[in-house]
């Protein structure tokens, strides 16, 4: 195993297992439980375990691409009823202005009084 994987596995800089540096010793601990489990077969191949996380990433953005899928069609069909919506009532309003022009019977209210009674503070 390369120095930067036990250096990220102990939590501590790159350089500090090199020499007599201060964590000399806990590489020498982790290469020999490294090997102590490798011989008693209890860590995969690395090699093996990168294919399994791989596989695993492949598997969690395939489903996340399925979610994203599944949000686009819904708001594609989101979009077209909206749209055939606002349709309908430009057609509906269309129909109405063409039915208030023929008609003289429509009258427009005055636009609203303003009275102040009092001080507005």
């Amino acid at each position: 195993m390369r120095h930067q994987d036990l250096a990220r596995e102990a939590a501590v800089d790159r350089t500090a297992f090199y020499g007599a540096r201060p964590y000399a010793h806990l590489r020498e601990e982790f290469e020999r439980r490294l090997q102590n489990l490798q011989e008693a077969g209890q860590i995969p191949d690395p090699r093996e375990a990168r294919i399994e996380r791989l596989k695993a990433e492949i598997t969690t953005l395939k489903e996340r691409l399925a979610r994203a899928d599944n949000v686009n069609e819904e708001l594609s069909e989101f979009r077209s009823q909206a749209l055939a919506r606002l349709a309908a009532q430009h057609e509906e309003i269309v129909r109405l202005r063409e039915i208030t022009t023929g008609t003289t019977r429509v009258s427009f209210l005055p636009p609203p009084r303003t009275t102040v009674i009092g001080t507005c503070s």
